[in-house]
């Protein structure tokens, strides 16, 4: 049986290291993700269950129920969800880590490993609007690669929070260096962001209300860093002792 679930006052982040290698309890999961899983080549087959199995825990240590009691709806493949969407989800791998988030609204959240490799002079000459690649042209080296990353974080974020994909809209986002401001060209979508960096990854949330978001304690720590801001972007509040440090995208909202 599922449980009721309660609507978050403010949006929650959870940020923590996945070990595929455990051995998952049955109870970690519900009889179909188990079947999906095992639907999956090895190496996705851990990655999915892992992830899954997590989010599971996380959301029942919240709701204080059986971790199958949660009414999540996640097949390989699709955007988790909870059933009839009474709160709303999101998930981000990379390498070793995962990022979840719950909130009353829509939201999403990227993850990278900051240090990757990244082909910014081909990414952004490729996906970005022309605005958007005059203002990187005016940065050199690290500092273009590293704005670039900001930018491709808080793309995927809010296209997570739209439910869509990267094929079907990355070109129409544009994130202003200047400003802060993330913005959807065809639809004139300014959404509330988020961006930092804890340990070896870069993070972004997007949705309403995610400069208030609170981190919650989860299965496991790495909750420390520097702060990673936007050029031009306002300066973060001062974060909650072990959070993540964080920057707001955009102009200041009101409460």
């Amino acid at each position: 049986m599922s449980v009721a679930v309660p609507q978050p006052i403010r949006p929650l982040l959870w940020l923590g290291r996945l070990d595929v290698d455990r051995a998952l309890p049955v109870a970690a999961l519900s009889p179909q993700e188990w079947r999906w899983g095992r639907q999956l080549p090895q190496s996705r087959r851990q990655l999915y269950c892992c992830s899954r199995a997590h989010l599971r825990a996380w959301l029942a240590g919240l709701w204080h129920c059986p971790p199958q009691a949660v009414p999540l709806l996640s097949p390989p493949g699709e955007p988790p969800r909870l059933r009839d969407d009474p709160a709303w989800i999101s998930l981000s791998h990379s390498g070793d880590g995962l990022l979840l988030a719950l909130s009353a609204a829509p939201i999403g959240v990227d993850l990278e490993v900051a240090a990757r490799p990244l082909a910014a002079d081909g990414l952004m000459r490729r996906f970005f609007p022309e605005a958007e690649v005059r203002q990187l042209l005016g940065l050199a080296g690290e500092q273009r690669r590293e704005a670039v990353l900001i930018s491709w974080l808080l793309k995927e974020a809010a296209i997570k929070c739209r439910r869509s994909s990267l094929a079907a809209e990355l070109v129409d986002w544009q994130f202003d260096h200047g400003t802060g401001q993330l913005r959807h060209l065809g639809l004139g979508l300014e959404p509330e962001g988020l961006t930092g960096r804890v340990g070896p990854w870069g993070w972004a949330a997007v949705g309403a209300g995610v400069a208030r978001a609170r981190w919650h304690a989860g299965l496991s720590g790495g909750r420390s860093g520097g702060c990673v801001r936007s050029p031009g972007a306002g300066s973060a509040p001062a974060p909650a002792p072990a959070d993540p440090a964080a920057a707001p995208v955009g102009p200041p909202r009101n409460p």
